[in-house]
């Protein structure tokens, strides 16, 4: 029954397809390429699809129903079996072109029915045409419609992503079109798969346009491959610097010292420039860019420009080149003039000013150096910036000339006369000149006189009678102070002048006022640790030690407190005058206690006469007397016992 079920339905079947094949039969009519063909279909519709007899057999093919023997069967199904290719899904294989419309390409895979690709798939493959061979990706063996599903895309993708892992395993070189630029660097399509190539791996050099790349077939290397986002990144720079290391192995090998090539300027920086020989980078430091002093290389070279160099030496295993520009022009020195000597005057500008000096060009490349010792005649030394700055032309003379060694140095206070000639005509010992106060230290005020002539007050030359700690506290810088010219050092250039001696000593008239155990009003003005400060009459300043500013309640002096205070040393060598407030008290509390002192003694020798008289008198006494001189006497030494 079930082979009879399936019997009705096949036959079913091909009712439809024969009523489908009728109505294609009508309307293809003047499609039909033979006459066979048009008999063959009439013999179909006549002859094979017959309505079977009620007592149809439905179990002949299990009863050998046929004319082929078991044998011949076999035969046949292996025959059939074998004109058909083992195709398996998800895999790539070779397909002919059989076929070519508007919309598909039909390929014959050898299965059992040809594949369909969409022709948008072979836009890369203008010129296809029947009878090509091409890979495609079986997707499925069949669809719903029972088609055979193929792709070519697929086949593509999966073999550009074998031979991208390919050359990333073995090191290889592909080939990729730049397809677009984007940001930080271009895109690369390897064989329809897309990877990013960085900009910095495009060129051994600074890419300032990406665009120029944009279109062009180029070889890379894959550097990296993340599998699980499906992204590639490729390097053009790995190939260039690999043939750039052979280039710079050969290079380097035929160099030699003194050798002249042409490079380009590859790279600038403030410290020199980088020069491409073709192949290897060679440095050309600032100072052999010119014989002239220049602050920056760009002032001489230019990015990409060509220019000469010479090897001024090179290290075979770091394949470092120093270079030089200079060396290839004749040095300054040798055409500076030959007629300059020591003595000569030259003119010039200030190219570099320093701490120590300045240095002066007098043409490109020779230079020669101001010290600042040698800009002014003033022995008090000062910065060279007070005198000179860079681009003032100036006029020198020559101090020391050295042309083997190229050096030369130079003055400019030697233009004006030495202020020091004649100096003991002009200030001798003694006169009274005028100074402006130019620089103070610890120990003095330095003073000019004129331009070039410089002196020392020292501080203890300032003042008779304040006591000085530090010049400013007395005077400033840029003050005008008279003073006297106390020595005179002619050969050594040194002048020693005093600013007290214009008035004469106080200290001689100070000495006869102030005399020790002398007292005197004073005002404290300053109050320290160890001691105070106290203004005394004439402008006199004394010092009274802290145990000597004790008041009589207790207390300690306090800043202008006016009060009197004595005289206890008097120093006129040293100008030392040291007081005491508490002596004052102190020697008024004593002088009352010697006067108490003075009068019981006073009062005792009187008693003590008193009693001797007494005494004598009793020995000539009556026996009557004896009692009241007994009264007497006890009276008296009562006193005396009462006033002790």
């Amino acid at each position: 029954m079930a082979k009879k079920q399936e019997a009705e339905k096949e036959l079913a079947a091909k009712n439809a397809e024969l009523q489908g094949a009728d109505t294609k039969v009508v309307k293809d009519t003047e499609k039909i390429e033979s006459e066979a063909d048009s008999n063959l279909i009439d013999e179909i519709k006549s002859n094979t699809w017959i309505t079977p007899a009620g007592d149809f057999d439905w179990d002949a093919d299990e009863k050998a129903f046929g004319n082929y023997s078991e044998a011949e069967r076999t035969k046949m199904e292996e025959q059939y079996a074998g004109t058909f290719n083992q195709i398996n899904q998800g895999e790539i294989i070779e397909g002919i072109v059989v076929s070519i419309n508007s919309k598909d390409v039909v390929l014959n895979v050898g299965f059992k029915s040809d594949g369909l690709v969409a022709k948008t798939e072979f836009r890369d493959l203008p010129d296809l045409k029947i009878g090509d061979t091409v890979d495609v990706f079986v997707e499925s063996q069949e669809d719903a419609n029972g088609q055979l599903v193929l792709s070519r895309k697929r086949a593509k993708t999966q073999k550009s992503w074998e031979s991208i892992n390919e050359a990333l395993e073995n090191d290889a070189i592909i080939d990729g079109f730049v397809k677009s630029r984007t940001k930080g660097g271009l895109i690369v399509d390897i064989k329809g798969v897309e990877a990013f190539l960085p900009g910095s791996q495009i060129d051994i050099k600074p890419i300032r346009d990406y665009d120029i790349y944009v279109g062009k077939t180029m070889e890379f290397k894959v550097v990296k491959i993340n599998h699980e986002f499906k992204n590639v990144v490729v390097s053009h720079k790995v190939l260039i610097e690999d043939d750039l290391e052979n280039q710079k192995s050969e290079i380097v090998s035929k160099l030699e010292k003194g050798q002249v090539l042409e490079g380009t300027v590859k790279n600038i920086t403030d410290f020199g420039v980088f020069i491409d020989l073709g192949g290897v980078d060679g440095l050309l430091h600032i100072t052999d860019i010119s014989w002239g002093r220049i602050e920056h290389p760009r002032e001489v070279l230019a990015l990409d420009q060509t220019i000469n160099v010479v090897v001024l030496d090179f290290d075979d295993e770091k394949k470092r080149i120093a270079l030089g520009l200079k060396q290839l022009s004749q040095h300054p020195w040798e055409s500076l003039d030959t007629a300059l000597e020591i003595g000569s005057k030259v003119k010039g500008k200030i190219v570099t000013v320093a701490d120590y000096g300045a240095f002066l060009e007098i043409i490109p490349g020779v230079e020669g150096l101001i010290h600042v010792s040698e800009m002014s005649w003033s022995q008090n030394l000062r910065s060279p910036q007070e005198f000179l700055k860079v681009g003032d032309e100036i006029e020198a003379q020559i101090l020391t000339l050295d042309r083997e060694d190229r050096k030369m140095s130079l003055g400019i206070k030697q233009l004006t006369p030495d202020p020091w000639q004649n100096i003991t005509e002009r200030y001798p010992v003694g006169s009274k000149q005028s100074a402006v106060v130019k620089n103070m230290t610890n120990f003095g005020v330095f003073v000019e006189l004129e331009d070039g002539i410089d002196g020392l007050i020292h501080i203890s030359d300032l003042s008779w009678s304040k006591k000085i700690n530090h010049p400013n506290e007395f005077t400033k810088v840029g003050e005008t102070l008279d003073v006297v010219v106390l020595e005179l050092d002619e050969e050594n250039r040194k002048l020693s002048l005093g600013h007290k001696q214009l008035e004469e000593n106080p200290w001689d008239t100070f000495e006869t006022i102030f005399t020790e155990g002398s007292i005197h009003e004073g005002t404290v003005i300053k109050v320290g640790e160890k001691g105070d400060i106290v203004a005394l009459q004439y402008g006199v300043e004394g010092f009274c030690p802290s145990k000597h500013s004790v008041k009589e309640d207790g207390s300690a002096l306090k800043v202008d407190d006016a009060t009197e205070f004595k005289i206890i040393e008097f120093n006129k060598e040293n100008k030392r005058l040291v007081i005491s407030h508490s002596r004052i008290w102190e020697d008024a509390k004593e002088e009352v206690r010697k006067e108490e002192s003075n009068s019981r003694k006073k009062d005792a020798k009187a008693a003590s006469t008193a009693v001797k008289k007494v005494k004598d008198s009793v020995e000539k006494s009556t026996l009557g007397d004896l009692d009241v001189l007994a009264q007497l006497k006890e009276q008296m030494e009562g006193d005396e016992k009462k006033s002790k």
